[in-house]
């Protein structure tokens, strides 16, 4: 079937980007006012992390449940009232004036921002083809470099100008500009007002109906082998993406003398690349469907790709020119990037789409308890050898690994029967 324009589809997939970009914003407020904040309200280390945790757990948790509800509701509505928690969570961090009501703060932005990823992935499913999802996945999760980028600009501007406190009000306020947006123009393919038959039938073509995982419910994933790959592979590879994301900044400081300052336009380069990466691991397995390849080949060949140029950051801890290590480590990010672009959307290849956000929940939960659990792997390993080595080495295999489990259990990426 001929490929049709979609400007309906991209408009969307626009709003699932600037929603990604205003979840990553939203989420690095508190890290970046650090200082400001310690100086203003007397935090200890130990306060900072309570903090912390705080929206680890809720994030984890969160995700166990946000899925269920977007599964049930829908994205229109789900979204909405997500996006709306987390962005009146963000502004009432203004307000807080101990650690414990940062923490409370903290709590419901993580449980917020939990349907980010569930609600885009769903959205994709509902609104894109088969051939498309990865290229349109990759396009929305590279908000989240740009939010990483953007953040650090807009919370020091407003900060310098205006305080600490608006920061939070500012930024938080983005969301509600987003949500009425999203409720003038979403709603689903079947009820969309401008939405022509032509192009209702193109975003449907590929859809296989089956009576009996339709209605699959969230107890009922563990049923399928698909279920346990995809939640391992999340485990053991997610936590290099948080690992480049707040330890990047220390480990340029400690091994190549740069501050605060002069950190700023490497991680504007690390990111930036990573984004370019995300879109391009996406339009890798998009083109070889359209080009006639299969959906089992085209995902595991640009999974594989996506491994083989993360590689080479094992010699990152002794390469002493400062650019080449950005560069390696920009490049790493990209191949993260790539891979996500194709793991997110090999959900909505194998479940059904009324399945798809309790799926994506559930693998992001595995995902983000293997972060948790990495923090502390990786403060140990440096308190305890003083090197980044055997980190940056791990980090550079996981991918692999993760391609090999896709390939031994999950022989053909297809539909569940």
């Amino acid at each position: 079937m001929r490929k049709k324009k979609g400007k309906i589809r991209y408009a969307i997939l626009g709003l699932l980007f600037f929603a990604t970009t205003i979840n990553y914003i939203d989420r690095q407020v508190i890290g970046i006012l650090k200082p400001y904040i310690e100086t203003d309200l007397g935090w200890s280390e130990f306060d900072y992390g309570l903090i912390v945790t705080a929206f680890q757990v809720a994030y984890a948790a969160g995700l166990l449940v946000t899925g269920v509800i977007l599964d049930r509701f829908g994205t229109r509505l789900g979204y909405a009232i997500a996006i709306a928690v987390w962005s009146i969570a963000g502004m009432l961090h203004a307000a807080a004036r101990s650690a414990i009501g940062f923490a409370t703060a903290r709590f419901f932005l993580g449980l917020g921002e939990s349907a980010n990823f569930p609600a885009a992935i769903k959205t994709v499913a509902e609104w894109f083809p088969q051939n498309e999802r990865a290229h349109a996945t990759g396009w929305f999760n590279s908000g989240s470099t740009i939010g990483a980028i953007a953040a650090p600009v807009i919370v020091t501007g407003i900060t310098v100008t205006m305080g600490w406190q608006w920061a939070f009000i500012i930024t938080g306020a983005l969301g509600f500009i987003w949500i009425i947006c999203w409720l003038i123009y979403y709603f689903p393919p079947s009820k969309h007002p401008r939405l022509s038959a032509e192009e209702h039938d193109y975003i449907l073509h590929d859809t296989i109906v089956n009576d009996k995982t339709d209605n699959v419910k969230w107890k009922d994933l563990f049923r399928y082998r698909q279920t346990y790959a995809l939640c391992s592979t999340r485990f053991i590879s997610d936590w290099v993406w948080w690992f480049f994301l707040f330890w990047t900044p220390d480990f340029l400081h400690k091994m190549h003398g740069i501050n605060i300052k002069e950190a700023i336009l490497p991680l504007i380069v690390i990111y930036g690349v990573a984004s370019f990466g995300g879109i391009g691991g996406g339009w890798i397995s998009s083109f070889l469907i359209n080009k006639g390849r299969s959906v089992d080949y085209a995902r595991k060949a640009a999974i594989l790709i996506s491994a083989l140029v993360v590689l080479p950051i094992m010699i990152v801890p002794q390469v002493k020119s400062l650019w080449l290590t950005v560069a390696l480590i920009a490049i790493g990010c990209a191949g993260h990037c790539g891979w996500a672009a194709n793991m997110f959307t090999l959900i909505s290849d194998i479940y059904p789409k009324k399945a798809v956000g309790s799926m994506t929940g559930l693998a992001g939960f595995a995902a983000a308890a293997g972060g948790a659990l990495s923090a502390s792997f990786v403060g140990y390993i440096l308190d305890t050898t003083g090197s980044y080595f055997l980190i940056f080495a791990i980090a550079s295999t996981v991918y692999m690994a993760n391609w090999l489990i896709i390939k031994i259990f999950i022989p053909e990426i297809k539909p569940i029967t």
